[in-house]
């Protein structure tokens, strides 16, 4: 009999769901889409029911895939996306959609936090930036915008929390999505008391936190029917993505950093207790008691090219797609007719704002530098390397806390491309590694699968599952181009922020 485990990743734009056996060999998968919802400036949001369908669809799509029985399935194990808030009555019905970390609706209350009601202070105790992704945010926000929602609520939780529920009749939370909500004190492991105070929000109405590990057993029959599972096949609560797309990659020891970009993109490390940073600058979430994730995400990664497709090279786009080409290799291969630095030219990415390690909702994107002798090829090049630029602007922050980095190791939908891995290296200035797997945050959950039903005794069995596809080695020539460029690039946001202040507030007001 084959023996296999499931690793799920709620995400953003769909859940996936992958089969792997028990050494992380991919067998199957599956995913199931769902749109996002945005009919007013600044909001994002997800229809819970649809992605709990989704959930379902997914599971069962990757087992029939697999061709597996029920009994060959040893565990399920949860991945999923960060900072979404729900609303639910006392009879546990939907009061609002999922909100997810995009919508930035709250930022004139997250800059309240931050200014009068000593938010460094609370991020300090809970690791989570003020920033409006944040439920914190999101929650102070609700109860003074959308007072009938937040004063009828009887819980507030997460996507994930929700689809547990939906599944075993438990409202619990584990450590790991608990420590990104900007509510969840690191140093105690439970709700903080001072953020609650503030938002009025009481403890008996947020989920019960629970270590990563946590089990979950006793999946009603007809579900468990319909996923193809047994009715008591193990469910292991998991983290949230990014703390596992780390553990996905085997980036859990000192010195090694996992770099994502997906449609937005992170910088994460792994430490052995809770750090902060002085100056806010990155988060600190769990992925287990003795594993602690210290980094930052951004908002613009994949989204920027995808801008650059729709709105900058429709045609050449077009001809792509004519040509049976992925438009995104043919925008890669005419960037790649540019040298390093674009002939001077900058693009600051900040389509929908920036979170780390700024923090500043209101950054808006530009080029800058632009003159007549840039083409249309040239905004090309810049945009895909003022992401890279934009993710390295976290570096400084991260190694402050934890010291020198030595290698990266780069997952995420950019990792296909070889210049976008070779510019990472070049900007970065150091190797850069694609592991096998590209599928690192299913892997992670997979793995702390193993690990919590103790068919493993360490997490560190990853690393003879994590193989390579790709190492890049800065080029010298490259590498002395991007270090005039960098400072000018990381000086812009800070001389500007008056201005981008004054044209947030503009764009929020006067455009609709």
């Amino acid at each position: 009999m084959s023996h296999f485990m499931l690793g799920v990743d709620i995400g953003t734009t769909s859940t996936k769901t992958v089969v792997f056996t028990l050494d992380g060999r991919v067998v199957a998968q599956h995913a199931v889409e769902y749109p996002v919802l945005c009919t007013e400036p600044g909001m994002s949001e997800q229809d819970p029911l649809q992605m709990f369908d989704a959930v379902l669809g997914s599971i069962a799509g990757a087992v029939a895939a697999a061709k597996a029985a029920p009994g060959d399935i040893e565990l399920v194990s949860f991945s999923a996306a960060m900072h979404s808030l729900i609303a639910l009555d006392g009879d546990d019905r939907l009061l609002s959609n999922s909100i997810t970390w995009g919508d930035i609706r709250a930022s004139v209350w997250a800059e309240r936090i931050k200014n009068e009601f000593d938010g460094q202070a609370i991020y300090r105790r809970t690791g989570t930036p003020i920033h409006p992704m944040s439920p914190l945010c999101k929650l102070m926000w609700m109860r003074h915008e959308k007072a009938a929602v937040f004063n009828q609520a009887a819980r507030f939780v997460g996507i994930k929390e929700y689809v547990l529920f939906r599944l075993f009749g438990e409202w619990l939370v584990d450590y790991s999505i608990a420590s990104a909500t900007g509510m969840f004190n690191l140093e105690q492991l439970e709700w903080d008391e001072g953020a609650l105070a503030l938002l009025h929000v009481g403890k008996h109405q947020l989920p019960k936190p629970v270590p990563t590990t946590h089990q979950l057993q006793g999946l009603d029959a007809a579900i468990a029917e319909r996923l193809g599972l047994r009715a008591d096949t193990p469910f292991v609560i998991g983290a949230n993505d990014g703390v596992l797309s780390n553990l996905g990659v085997n980036a859990i020891h000192p010195g090694q950093v996992a770099v994502t970009i997906g449609t937005s993109g992170a910088m994460r490390t792994v430490v052995e207790r809770p750090v902060t940073d002085a100056s806010g600058r990155t988060f600190c979430y769990a992925l287990t008691e003795r594993h602690w994730v210290v980094g930052g995400p951004v908002n613009n990664g994949g989204n920027v090219f995808r801008w650059v497709r729709d709105e900058l090279a429709t045609a050449e786009a077009e001809q792509a797609r004519k040509d049976g080409v992925d438009p995104y290799d043919a925008l890669t291969r005419i960037a790649e007719h540019i040298a390093p630095g674009a002939e001077g030219l900058l693009f600051h990415p900040y389509l929908s704002g920036e979170r780390a390690p700024l923090w500043n909702a209101d950054l808006r994107g530009s080029f800058f530098g632009l003159a007549l002798h840039h083409r249309k090829e040239h905004m090309i090049r810049a945009a895909l390397e003022g992401v890279i630029f934009n993710l390295y602007s976290i570096l400084p922050a991260v190694e402050d806390l934890i010291g020198p980095t030595r290698r990266m190791m780069a997952t995420g939908g950019f990792a296909r491309s070889a210049l976008w891995r070779q510019m990472m290296a070049d900007i970065f200035n150091r190797e850069v590694v694609v592991p096998q797997s590209v599928e690192s945050s299913c892997l992670g959950a997979a793995v702390l699968g193993l690990f919590a039903l103790g068919k493993v005794k360490s997490l560190d069995v990853i690393s003879d599952m994590v193989g390579s596809t790709n190492r890049h080695l800065p080029i010298p020539e490259n590498v002395a181009i991007y270090d005039r460029l960098r400072p000018i690039f990381m000086a812009i946001p800070h001389k500007l922020a008056d201005e981008y202040r004054a044209l947030s507030a503009f764009q929020r007001r006067d455009v609709r």
